[in-house]
């Protein structure tokens, strides 16, 4: 599952992943995402922080704070590298930080670890 605002950042990933064989859910935010959870029950999530009405943080603790999902992989995706966001990331359970824009490697190097 791919959640992020940035329409280019969800087909970019989404093209990648579908290219590789993977299905593929995206969300435009995380109230959009939370419905798509429940529904899809996806392997890996990756989510951005910086979004409208449910930030990736909230969204991130939200999942982790339910007992069907606090094992999913969660990876925080942010234009920022720095060391707070990171931090932040963990302290609500993300799994791992991706910086954006990632390459293809990245993100597959990233699910190769979720396996």
């Amino acid at each position: 599952m791919i959640i992020d605002d940035s329409k280019t950042i969800r087909r970019t990933a989404e093209a990648l992943l579908q290219k590789e064989g993977c299905e593929v859910i995206t969300a435009v935010d995380g109230f959009d995402a939370l419905s798509k959870i429940v529904e899809s029950n996806p392997d890996i999530i990756f989510v951005d922080i910086m979004m409208p009405r449910l930030d990736g943080y909230q969204t991130c603790s939200m999942v982790k704070n339910h007992p069907e999902y606090a094992q999913k992989p969660v990876i925080m995706l942010s234009s920022k590298d720095g060391l707070f966001d990171k931090a932040r990331g963990r302290i609500v359970g993300s799994n791992e930080y991706l910086t954006k824009p990632f390459s293809k490697e990245d993100l597959f190097a990233t699910i190769s670890r979720y396996r």
